[in-house]
């Protein structure tokens, strides 16, 4: 942040909002001032780094730490979204470890209310393209462009690439296109799992989840759908046992005593 910007967002009434929104998910910023034109933020201390700094670009993850995180994320997020704030930077590097591995999400520091969006101008739109949804990019954020950025995450979680790649202008341009299915890199992901995630990942806002934690609820499900039998790792296929053979039949020689050839008269 700047001298400009932090001299505008200390006069700024979402800086009261920003200060008071504080969770055991969320970073809490506990003050802030401009000191001969430095910004200072007192924030509480999280001493496990970000999640960047856990996973490089490039690491998947398995299933259960990207439901546990997803689910964390979307609770903070949805407190936000709750306290009537946009994140509109949420990245790894923004998603810090606390103690015992808790998620806090951190940097509300372009965050937004949807009663001042009308005001925004072209200059004021912030974010990192590769985790932008295409309504942010053009000036109009709103709270289910949070949700697609976690979508882009987990995106990047599961196949261990992000959706869009290039130039900041190429990106920008495939933000406005479906991304590639995810089993087209990955197959073993489960079809649920992608299916999720693409909804999340939809160009048009409405057709995305209600709100994130609903994204969040529908991940966790879709892990929990047994996948078809050609899917299942690690478990052998059923034993070809042939068929027993049909008891054999015993034919006893009867009791009666046989004729004696030699007493017969030829």
């Amino acid at each position: 942040m700047i001298d400009w910007q932090a001299r505008r967002w200390k006069h700024s009434s979402l800086k009261h909002v920003v200060l008071h929104v504080c969770s055991i998910l969320i970073l809490c910023v506990l003050d802030f001032a401009v000191e001969v034109g430095i910004p200072i933020f007192v924030m509480d201390y999280a001493a496990n780094g970000t999640l960047r700094d856990r996973y490089p670009r490039g690491t998947p993850l398995p299933s259960e730490t990207i439901v546990s995180y997803v689910k964390q994320i979307a609770d903070a997020l949805q407190y936000a979204h709750d306290n009537k704030l946009i994140h509109r930077d949420v990245k790894p590097e923004n998603i810090l470890l606390g103690q015992h591995e808790v998620i806090l999400l951190s940097d509300f520091g372009i965050a937004t209310a949807p009663k001042v969006l009308a005001r925004m101008k072209t200059q004021d739109i912030a974010g990192t393209v590769i985790y932008m949804a295409a309504e942010q990019i053009q000036g109009k954020p709103r709270y289910a462009s949070d949700q697609y950025v976690l979508g882009i995450i987990v995106y990047q979680w599961l196949t261990g690439m992000p959706p869009f790649r290039g130039s900041h202008v190429e990106i920008v341009t495939q933000h406005l296109t479906a991304p590639p299915p995810l089993r087209t890199i990955v197959s073993t992901i489960p079809v649920e799992v992608e299916q999720v995630v693409l909804t999340a990942l939809a160009k048009d806002p409405k057709r995305r989840f209600g709100n994130v934690r609903a994204f969040a609820n529908a991940l966790e499900q879709a892990y929990k759908i047994p996948p078809p039998f050609a899917d299942r790792p690690n478990k052998p296929p059923p034993r070809q046992t042939e068929p027993e053979p049909p008891p054999m039949k015993v034919f006893h020689e009867s009791a009666s005593p046989r004729p004696n050839m030699g007493d017969q008269k030829l």
